[in-house]
């Protein structure tokens, strides 16, 4: 009998690659590629199926800030050695660079027109670039502390340039910088209604109107005032404080042509027919990990996501973190959140029998701890279970690579698991963990179905019967 002859090379098909550590991302203006912080380097991620693109390697320092013109032709980056880099995303090669801050760049973005970039940094200040010249045409002071966010307006005629910061204390602000004119202090407006960083701004759709929000907590820790602050453009007044009872990442207007505006419709009319007016919808996302819909005219929200998809991690000061951003996505693709574990959501809104409803469509992991485990689901074969150093299991499709669903319920990480398809043809998948329980979960409704308790410790080894496939043994 003639031996069997294995291949000598072999070639790594669709791989499970990190691409997101943490930190600033930006999306295209068609939604179809993320540049994300991975480190000291950029990867840039097709968001159909999670693979890298490529890959962009500036210095060692960790990317602190990114931006994307509007065409997305130029990506621009820095990090904490303080240098600003503009790439050049069809050859892939940095076309200029410089510095100007005497810290970290903490925030950029590229003005409407494509020629200009404001940064903001950790020096408390407020810088505006010419892309092609590589030199500051504005300088701004009068932060009182780390810059946090900035934005252009939308609409480039009214040369109007917005930053937040955290001031310290129980201070936070947002600036208004007129850029038409060439004079160093040009802040026409200095708007005081946050207590601690401000996390998010957003302009409304006919421009008039700016939120503002952040991580507010003022009070004791039983009774803390958590807001978005909606402020008119005309005269730059308060218009409406809405308390939103948890620390806000991400504020983000519905604009009337976007997926989510079309299940709003009925009660945009309604709006429209009571005053005459367009009222401003708005999601948040947080520290709770729920996404949440406004109403600007009652300063209600009209929508609340009943359970949340993601597990909120816990700071060393106490703080929750569930989102840490959200992005309204261009062509009809829905919202996208990130989660403090460096996942990407992608929703949509339905409106069934007049009840909205939020459907997590895609879910793509930017990084996973150690792997520990790992095992085939089903006879086909088309989904992966993993056990990465974390208390949950995530099973990826592998056509598309991204997490299909999440398994929650133990208390300490995964240290094992084995999956099978019983014998009365359920696909089941058992875990072990290191809070000295096992439990039996169903695949197609990514449920548990069990929880086994006795072990006197961590269950580092699990299998089930490959015969009778109706019991498993495990091991600690």
């Amino acid at each position: 009998m003639e031996p069997l002859r294995l291949k000598a090379n072999y070639r790594c098909v669709p791989s499970l690659q990190q691409f997101y550590t943490g930190g600033p991302f930006v999306v295209s203006s068609d939604a179809s590629f993320i540049a994300c912080a991975c480190g000291d380097s950029i990867k840039i991620v097709d968001s159909a199926t999670a693979s890298i693109r490529s890959t962009l390697d500036a210095d060692s320092e960790s990317v602190t800030a990114l931006a994307l013109s509007p065409n997305d032709d130029l990506l621009f980056s820095s990090s904490h050695s303080r240098q600003i880099r503009v790439w050049d995303l069809s050859t892939l090669k940095c076309v200029r660079s410089w510095k100007g801050h005497d810290g970290p760049v903490m925030c950029m973005t590229c003005h409407p027109s494509g020629g200009l970039l404001a940064t903001g940094g950790a020096d408390r200040k407020v810088l505006v670039w010419d892309v092609d010249g590589a030199y500051c045409t504005h300088y701004f002071k009068g932060h009182g502390g780390v810059v946090s966010c900035v934005m252009f307006h939308p609409d480039p005629e009214k040369q109007l340039l917005f930053s937040g910061s955290d001031d310290g204390g129980d201070n936070a602000t947002v600036r208004v910088w007129d850029i038409s004119k060439t004079k160093r202090k040009n802040c026409i407006a200095t708007l005081d209604n946050h207590r601690s960083a401000v996390t998010s701004l957003a302009v409304s759709e006919d421009g008039w109107t700016l939120l503002s929000a952040g991580r507010d907590k003022a009070g004791s820790l039983s009774l803390q005032i958590f807001v978005v602050t909606l402020w008119d453009l005309h005269d730059y007044s308060n218009k409406k404080t809405i308390i939103t009872n948890e620390a806000v990442e991400a504020v983000c207007v519905i604009g009337a042509g976007s997926p989510f505006a079309s299940s709003l419709d009925s009660s945009w009319q309604n709006a429209k027919k009571r005053d005459g007016s367009q009222t401003l919808y708005f999601i948040t996302v947080g520290e709770r990990g729920i996404v949440r819909i406004w109403n600007s005219k009652s300063a209600g929200c009209i929508f609340e996501q009943k359970t949340s998809d993601v597990i909120a991690s816990i700071d060393e000061d106490g703080s929750r973190r569930g989102f840490t951003s959200a992005v309204m996505l261009a062509s009809d693709q829905g919202l996208l959140c990130v989660t403090a574990d460096q996942q990407f959501l992608f929703y949509s809104l339905e409106c069934t029998e007049e009840l909205l409803q939020l459907n997590l469509t895609k879910r793509l992991v930017g990084y996973n701890e150690e792997i520990v485990d790992m095992k085939f689901i089903g006879d086909d074969e088309k989904f992966l279970a993993l056990a990465t150093n974390l208390e949950q299991v995530r099973v990826y499709d592998l056509a598309s690579m991204s997490c299909s669903y999440v398994l929650s319920g133990h208390t300490e990480i995964v240290l094992s698991l084995d999956t099978c398809v019983s014998s009365s043809g359920k696909t089941l998948i058992v875990t072990g963990s290191k809070d000295n329980s096992v439990r039996l979960w169903e695949s197609e409704s990514a449920s548990c179905i069990g929880v086994g308790i006795g072990h006197m410790g961590a269950v580092g080894a699990i299998a089930f019967s490959k015969r009778k496939r109706d019991f498993f043994v495990s091991g600690s």
